[in-house]
């Protein structure tokens, strides 16, 4: 049984049909990457799955569980976290509280401070800016941020919103090595992401969304060599 199941998904704006009857799964311990353009639907997908969008028709089931009509913060005390498109920090809030705020479904501080020692040894520049407001991180100290909030949960999945957008290619190698190692922790991971190249170099399967349909689906390194995939989205 797959851990996550999207099954027949329709999504609709007002009457405009953003995502047109998908399915698909993700099993555990996989990185799943759906790659596509801008306004494929992406990012409405993950907001039906994590229960910030209810769907016209079909199905999420988690671990067995239908949660389609779930309330979104019962979906995250479930074991599914949300990484944002655009990080979504709150900039009013230290970085400490900021990560304390991803732990907000837990009780015991023990285990809580546990999940924290190990976000900042992962992400060692958040514990140097720790007392910061994080308003005033940079684009990549946020999405850093973002990523710890996220595992201060403690997730059984993870689904990340275009964690690349917008930062240097230094960094963006950074946080793809961190995907990578959230991965190999245990943690499955959904990425939605716009760099396609290096989303299909660390996943193990994906999934092509084109105009709320998926068009393609297959190994990661096989839609890698794929002449229209490298044509699309690879730039070659």
């Amino acid at each position: 049984m797959a851990m996550l199941e999207i099954k027949d998904l329709e999504v609709y704006y007002g009457v405009i049909q953003a995502i047109k009857g998908i399915s698909f799964e993700v099993n555990q311990g996989e990185v799943i990457a759906l790659i596509g353009a801008n306004g494929a639907g992406k990012t409405t997908t993950l907001h039906t799955i994590t229960g910030l969008i209810s769907p016209k028709k079909g199905s999420v089931v988690f671990e067995g569980k239908d949660i389609t009509k779930v309330p979104a913060h019962r979906i995250v005390s479930m074991g599914m976290a949300h990484v944002p498109e655009g990080r979504r920090v709150f900039a009013e809030l230290s970085v400490y509280e900021n990560l304390k705020m991803g732990a907000y479904t837990r009780s015991d501080k023990n285990e809580i401070e546990e999940s924290l020692a190990n976000v900042y040894k992962r992400f060692p520049r958040l514990e140097e800016r720790k007392n910061q407001m994080a308003g005033t991180l940079s684009g990549g100290e946020q999405q850093m941020l973002a990523m710890g909030r996220a595992l201060m949960s403690r997730p059984k999945i993870i689904l990340m919103d275009e964690p690349s957008m917008g930062l240097s290619p230094i960094l963006v190698n950074e946080i793809f090595d961190i995907i990578r190692s959230v991965s190999e922790s245990g943690t499955t991971v959904l990425l939605v992401e716009q760099n396609a190249k290096k989303a299909l170099a660390i996943a193990d399967r994906a999934y092509v969304l084109e105009t709320g349909r998926i068009t393609m689906s297959g190994n990661a390194k096989d839609l890698l060599e794929d002449d229209s995939i490298k044509k699309a989205y690879l730039g070659e």
